[in-house]
């Protein structure tokens, strides 16, 4: 599945938790609004997943945020979410108005949502597996 070296992309990379339904659906709403395909992804479970984690200074054993990886820069829980939708264009490049809450309020909302994420959408019992026509985004 795509890139051979999951620690090295030219692309920004979304690292998502492979077994919950809330953020595999993140990853099927992005797909279509990403035509171009500049956005990869990659399990955090994945070693794709876990090189990149461990090539940024992060702990592999923490499933609990979403990662966004744009060249150096590392961005976790609502800051990715928030630079994910940048990068997904108008209108979703407006969720940008989210900075103007403190970091603190709006990863603290981040954190509940994750906190009950299993609850409220479930989860698979293994990590997805993309559709062969977007293989090529994931990293693997």
């Amino acid at each position: 599945m795509g890139d051979s070296d999951g620690a090295a992309t030219d692309h920004p990379v979304l690292l998502f938790d492979g077994v919950c339904n809330l953020c595999n659906g993140v990853v099927q709403f992005v797909i279509p609004r990403d035509p171009d395909g500049l956005i990869r992804f990659a399990p955090l479970q994945s070693e794709a997943g876990k090189a990149l984690l461990s090539g940024h200074g992060l702990p592999s054993g923490q499933l609990d945020s979403v990662v966004l990886i744009e060249d150096d820069t590392v961005y976790r829980k609502s800051a990715a979410a928030i630079r994910l939708a940048e990068l997904l264009g108008w209108p979703y490049r407006a969720a940008a108005v989210g900075r103007l809450l403190p970091e603190s309020v709006r990863d603290g909302l981040y954190d509940v949502v994750a906190e009950y994420r299993y609850d409220v959408f479930g989860r698979k019992d293994r990590c997805m597996i993309p559709d062969e026509d977007v293989s090529g985004r994931f990293l693997g």
